[in-house]
């Protein structure tokens, strides 16, 4: 495999460790999709964890701008299904620390107290996969009204949906992009047969 795996051996790997499914699948979004990709099951595994998260730690540093930041960069998780990502990242890059966010008392996603960045701080946001982006969005306006400038978003998939965020000129590097297919109404479903039932996905 390359320093840097293609987009072929990234999708390969995920579909080996059955992180990566076909079938009908109804997303808590409403949407339906025609595949599933849960990170956790080929994060699970270490060697698989580095491998991914130091490719898309290269990936990182070819930004030149990033690259003359990472000694005083931060990495910044925004929930912890990313952490694994974001330490493998940050200690591929060496940069400086790693911050993360949380769902607390059923709110959205912020950042426990005395994990607030500083006004000029540069920041990366990495996560395992990006779908709709709200999650990311939602951390950078977070660090942005802290007066942290963010330099980019590093995740090891882009799963695009119809909802996905645009972030515009923002940099943006990942390992592998799955195109999905969704669906905004089961009955769109292609040749559903009588009584199928789509595998509710409840994260």
């Amino acid at each position: 495999m390359q320093l840097i795996p293609t987009q072929d051996e990234v999708i390969q790997l995920l579909r080996d460790t059955g992180a990566l499914r076909d079938g009908f699948f109804a997303y808590p979004n409403g949407l339906y999709s025609n595949q599933y990709l849960q990170m956790a099951l080929a994060l699970r595994h270490y060697s698989h964890q580095r491998l991914l998260s130091v490719a898309l730690s290269r990936l990182v540093r070819r930004h030149s701008e990033i690259r003359a930041s990472i000694s005083q960069l931060s990495i910044v998780a925004p929930a912890v299904a990313g952490l694994p990502v974001a330490y493998g990242v940050c200690e591929a890059l060496r940069a400086r620390q790693v911050y993360w966010a949380e769902r607390i008392n059923g709110e959205g996603p912020r950042f426990r107290q005395f994990l607030d960045q500083v006004p000029g701080e540069r920041v990366l946001l990495v996560d395992d996969v990006m779908r709709s982006g709200k999650n990311l969005a939602h951390i950078k306006k977070l660090c942005e009204e802290s007066g942290a400038e963010v330099m980019g978003i590093a995740t090891i998939v882009s799963q695009p949906n119809p909802d996905t965020v645009d972030f515009g000129d923002l940099p943006r590097f990942h390992l592998a992009t799955i195109d999905s297919i969704y669906y905004g109404t089961e009955d769109q479903w292609p040749n559903l047969a009588p009584g199928q039932e789509p595998v509710r996905i409840w994260v």
